[in-house]
């Protein structure tokens, strides 16, 4: 099964990325808030650049350049595909903190709408 993992990161502002396998790369989308486990809850998730499998195992400091600050591991575990469009992503994750059915759906919001998505929990 693919993995996943959410980084808890404390860059210019604290954030989290969630970070999902997929072509053996991680697709990433950043959250400025928290990640949740109550039905129905939302939350903006910007898409970042895919980054190399290696990271999801990465924690410590990140001295210069993008991504500058701390980043620790908040969750990780697997997850299961069940749905992919160019507008929606639904799957199953099966972490320490995160189990469950969730989407990633495709908005237009905010300052970057290209790279706005919504995770929803299922």
């Amino acid at each position: 099964m693919p993995i996943f993992v959410v980084q808890e990161h404390y860059a210019k502002n604290l954030h989290w990325d969630l970070r999902l396998e997929s072509g053996g790369a991680l697709k990433s989308w950043a959250m400025p808030k928290e990640p949740f486990m109550r039905k129905g809850m939302k939350r903006l998730a910007i898409q970042v650049p895919d980054h190399s499998k290696s990271y999801a195992k990465f924690q410590g400091e990140i001295k210069e350049g993008y991504g500058k600050g701390t980043v620790k591991i908040w969750d990780q575990g697997n997850y299961k595909l069940e749905e992919k469009s160019p507008k929606k992503i639904v799957f199953i994750l099966q972490g320490k903190k995160l189990h469950g059915k969730f989407a990633l759906i495709k908005t237009e919001y905010g300052s970057k709408p290209e790279k706005s998505w919504l995770l929803i929990k299922l």
